[in-house]
């Protein structure tokens, strides 16, 4: 085809990519290589094994799952990474290098074609010197303007883009609704599992966690202490769903509640909740409050007794208002067309 891309995607290494990933981060990727794929461009993917890719999936080996992730292993990885990412540049041309990771910093080719990153996470887990690396043509941008406003102003700096889930998709699910309160994500404590299940003891209401406890002495310290102690028969840990159970679990769920803790950039969660009309109950943090509309699509609340009082009143909500509000904000079309355009332009420059 006339104007053909060749994009290199580059992954966090330690989590795969595919349509049934549970960071977001790596959802994103998935449906960048899609598109690319969908609109004849050329797809090369930087990801550990695993994953599942559209395009030509270059592999990175991981420690085994259950091993812990120390320094030495993040730096034996990080190595892989430099070296994977440099044969490609050598081999092939490429317009585009496109990172993805929290530390991509370890691994940015110091030379070559334009590179951007985006930023997944909060400003301030990166480390300053990776924002400002000094290296011509490169590029980052944010997923929400809340986290836009915290990021280092610069020629570099782009317009946010804000994520997109498969709204059609998700809401043509139909399924009866059903008592139990959920929650997806990450286990790990800024994700706050935790008050969700107190809120659910409290409340004397089923819950179910889905979600992947990742190889960090953190997260599983946290899963270990904090999170299997409140597990029983009516709150109970699914372990990681993939999008055809996801897509049922939030048609039937009660309501979504997302307690974090952090400074949330974007939150997929809510807007896979509203595209499958389930109201979202969230923290007021970092972009959550741009995402959730306060009595439209869900609540959005100060601290545990107030999301347990919002939980009373989830029906409330109106799910053809949820998915309403999913088809006119959150389409994951409308997220990829942005991000091709800027491919053009930026291998264009």
């Amino acid at each position: 085809m006339q104007d053909r891309l060749t994009v290199l995607l580059v992954a966090f290494p330690f989590a795969t990519v595919g349509p049934d990933a549970v960071g977001g981060a790596e959802q994103v990727v998935s449906a960048l290589d899609g598109a690319l794929a969908d609109a004849g461009h050329r797809s090369l993917v930087v990801a550990c094994g695993g994953s599942s890719i559209r395009g030509t999936h270059i592999a990175i080996e991981t420690p085994p799952a259950g091993v812990r992730l120390d320094d030495a292993a993040r730096a034996a990885v990080h190595q892989r990474m430099r070296e994977a990412i440099g044969r490609v540049l050598e081999r092939k041309r490429v317009d585009l290098v496109h990172l993805h990771g929290v530390d991509f910093g370890a691994y940015l080719p110091p030379h070559g074609p334009p590179a951007l990153a985006t930023l997944h996470l909060p400003v301030a887990w990166y480390p300053p010197e990776a924002l400002r690396p000094g290296r011509e043509r490169f590029f980052l941008h944010c997923v929400s303007e809340a986290q836009h406003r915290t990021a280092p102003a610069g020629p570099g700096l782009l317009p946010p883009i804000p994520n997109g889930v498969p709204v059609e998709d998700l809401a043509a699910a139909r399924h009866a609704r059903r008592s139990f309160l959920l929650t997806l994500g990450r286990i790990c404590p800024e994700k706050g599992q935790h008050i969700a299940l107190e809120i659910a003891h409290a409340a004397g209401l089923p819950l179910l966690i889905g979600g992947a406890v990742f190889p960090y002495p953190a997260h599983q310290d946290y899963f270990a202490t904090r999170v299997r102690p409140l597990l029983d028969a009516r709150r109970r840990f699914l372990g990681p769903v993939g999008h055809a159970r996801k897509r049922r679990l939030l048609a039937a769920a009660r309501c979504v509640l997302i307690p974090s803790l952090a400074a949330e950039t974007s939150s997929l969660v809510a807007m896979e909740a509203a595209a499958a009309g389930t109201p979202a109950i969230a923290f007021a943090a970092g972009a959550l409050p741009e995402t959730v509309e306060h009595g439209r699509t869900g609540f959005v609340v100060d601290g545990p007794d107030a999301m347990a009082d919002a939980v009373r009143r989830a029906g409330t909500i109106d799910p053809e208002t949820c998915r309403a509000t999913a088809r006119a904000r959150f389409d994951r079309a409308t997220m990829t067309r942005r991000y091709l355009a800027l491919y053009r332009r930026l291998a264009a420059a």
